[in-house]
């Protein structure tokens, strides 16, 4: 009976080829309203005046929560394998704010 629920419960997931090469970003940018938080994942180049968003999820604020979670204890296990992730004293200076409420990652 436990083996039929649990079958119940999987998820078929499914990662074309394209989705599956990923995006390289180096800087999110985070915005929110009473709804939903939008993160935009942008690729910014040295020496280049523009940046392109490469992706935008929008998810709910109870997902948010769940990702800051899932993020922490990744970020627990990974130093807990090779050291600590060392961040730079300064953070980037570029525009932040797209006219509304702004975090950044």
């Amino acid at each position: 009976m436990a083996e039929d629920l649990q079958k119940q419960n999987q998820i078929n997931i499914e990662l074309t080829e394209e989705v599956a090469e990923g995006q390289y970003a180096n800087l999110a940018m985070i915005a929110h309203s009473s709804s939903e938080f939008v993160i935009d994942f942008i690729r910014l180049m040295p020496g280049v005046p523009k940046a392109k968003v490469k992706s935008r999820i929008i998810i709910t604020p109870e997902h948010a929560k769940r990702l800051l979670a899932a993020l922490a204890d990744n970020i627990q296990k990974f130093e807990a394998s090779f050291g600590d992730i060392k961040q730079a004293q300064e953070a980037p200076s570029f525009p932040m704010n797209f006219g509304g409420t702004v975090g950044e990652a």
